[in-house]
């Protein structure tokens, strides 16, 4: 999860049903309103009181409270949702145990190592958001004591954002976290858009970001070059992506190459290859080495009809592991008291969520290989720019989403997309590779950060309310007795 939210442009105007849009939220379940920013400190023990410009210096020792306090709880976010996604995964491959002691001899991890490893994975991430959280907060309380508490509020949490930025390397100082920077660098740019879309200043220069379907646009042009990427080029795409995608695309890398080939236009150099594959699971398939179209390479003898199908089918159940830690998790820590209180509810929408978001990711897998046969069987060929094209259409998949999340997964594909495409581009030689700066990644993210953080100090209502909860839990400072909040002026 990120530190940022996906919400509305933050003022009235931008809450209304007219203006919520690209980065807007049309379901009244999870809409953010300024009502959460006037009412925060009565439904929350903590409040943003250290970060605006009226709040009440603390006590050395409350200053001391509060870093723990943010390091503990950022250190169990990051572990928690790390050690999450860990276990799920630990227990998908306890499932295919016959399937691993098979492929021991070719120096695939055994589970004693998988086990190992997401415990070292599990606590680098710990340490990365406890550090995190931790050095936000001391840097914004020194700087708060030596600059003065009002003088540096519209500033500090800028700075302490940025200082805090570096705690990735805790995950590795040879572990390149590209993705998730220029993600984290996609959210800040989303916050620094809604607050151009409420100023005037900036107002009618950011009004197109309004645009009501503009995070389905966002996932079919990110579509493009991810999909393309794992058909054409799956180096340009980090490992454990690149492992996902040739999880749920369905597809054998002797399938792809063989339409990697006969959309570069190579000549085919694995149709044995193929027809072999197919022979393995018992269908008989030839193959024309001058065919056009590489249909009966994809899904042999099956129809294109046929095969989305039963591919949908197939695909769904990969898809529902992956989703049930990614609401599970959240709401054992965003709806930990109401939990307690309304377990059915909270547990009947996680599972609707998990159905949901399993039926998106299934069909826009299946449609994939569907958009791309239709286009090849229209045109009747196949080259690059055909993939790219059949790709497209594959982001309206989104479209079944729940709209509050349609943005959050948007933007991690097109983070995604950016990483991949550039990477097409510097290996065809076009971006040459900086050698002085090994670690963009680290410079991308405490930027973000620093931006993150200013609209989370400064301009609160550009923030969804449950990410806001989030925030506040970890950063947020103690009311102290009988203080009254009051707002900023």
């Amino acid at each position: 999860m990120s530190a940022s939210g996906d919400g509305t442009a933050g003022d009235r105007a931008c809450l209304s049903n007219d203006n919520d849009g690209f980065y807007g939220n049309h379901d009244g379940s999870d809409e953010p309103n300024g009502t959460h920013y006037r009412n925060s400190y009565t439904s929350s023990s903590y409040s943003y009181t250290s970060l605006s410009l009226d709040s009440i210096p603390l006590k050395d020792s409350e200053k001391i409270r509060r870093i723990v306090i943010a390091s503990v709880k950022g250190f169990a976010i990051g572990a928690g949702i790390k050690g999450g996604l860990a276990l799920f995964s630990i227990l998908g491959r306890l499932r295919r145990r016959k399937l691993l002691t098979s492929l021991r001899k070719q120096g695939v991890m055994t589970n004693n190592e998988a086990i190992v490893m997401a415990v070292k994975e599990t606590l680098r991430y710990g340490l990365f958001l406890g550090t995190f959280a931790g050095t936000f907060v001391s840097v914004d309380e020194i700087i708060a004591t030596l600059g003065g508490h009002r003088r540096t509020a519209r500033w500090r949490a800028l700075v302490a954002g940025a200082v805090a930025g570096p705690s990735m390397l805790l995950t590795g100082l040879e572990t390149q976290h590209t993705g998730l920077a220029v993600y984290i660098l996609m959210r800040a740019a989303v916050l620094a858009s809604r607050c151009g879309i409420k100023s005037k200043r900036f107002g009618q220069i950011c009004k197109p970001l309004t645009w009501s379907h503009g995070d389905i646009f966002l996932m079919c042009l990110s579509s493009s070059q991810i999909l393309s990427a794992y058909i054409l080029n799956q180096e340009s795409l980090p490992p454990s992506y690149k492992s996902f995608l040739n999880k749920h695309g369905g597809k054998d890398s002797i399938i792809l190459n063989g339409v990697k080939q006969i959309a570069s236009g190579m000549p085919f150099t694995n149709l044995e290859e193929v027809e072999k594959y197919y022979e393995g699971m018992g269908a008989n398939v030839k193959l024309d080495p001058e065919m056009k179209v590489p249909c009966s390479i994809i899904h042999g003898n099956q129809s294109c009809s046929g095969h989305v199908l039963s591919f949908l089918l197939q695909a769904y159940k990969r898809a529902l592991p992956v989703y049930l830690p990614v609401y599970l998790i959240p709401a054992l820590i965003v709806h930990r008291q109401g939990l307690l209180k309304r377990p059915y509810s909270i547990v009947g929408k996680g599972l609707l969520g998990t159905a949901r978001s399993s039926l998106f990711l299934s069909v826009y897998c299946s449609s994939a290989w569907m958009w791309t046969c239709l286009l090849f069987r229209i045109f009747k060929r196949c080259n690059i720019p055909m993939v790219a094209m059949g790709t497209f259409p594959t982001g309206l998949a989104l479209a079944i989403e729940k709209k509050s999340r349609r943005m959050e997964i948007s933007l991690y594909c097109l983070s995604r997309a950016i990483e991949s495409f550039f990477s097409c581009v510097a290996e065809a030689g076009y971006l040459p590779r900086s050698k002085k700066l090994k670690r963009a990644d680290v410079v991308i993210f405490s930027l973000s950060t620093a931006i993150i953080m200013h609209c989370y100090a400064q301009e609160r209502e550009v923030f969804r309310s449950k990410y806001l909860n989030v925030l506040d839990w970890v950063f947020g400072v103690p009311l102290s007795p009988g203080e009254t909040p009051r707002k900023n002026s």
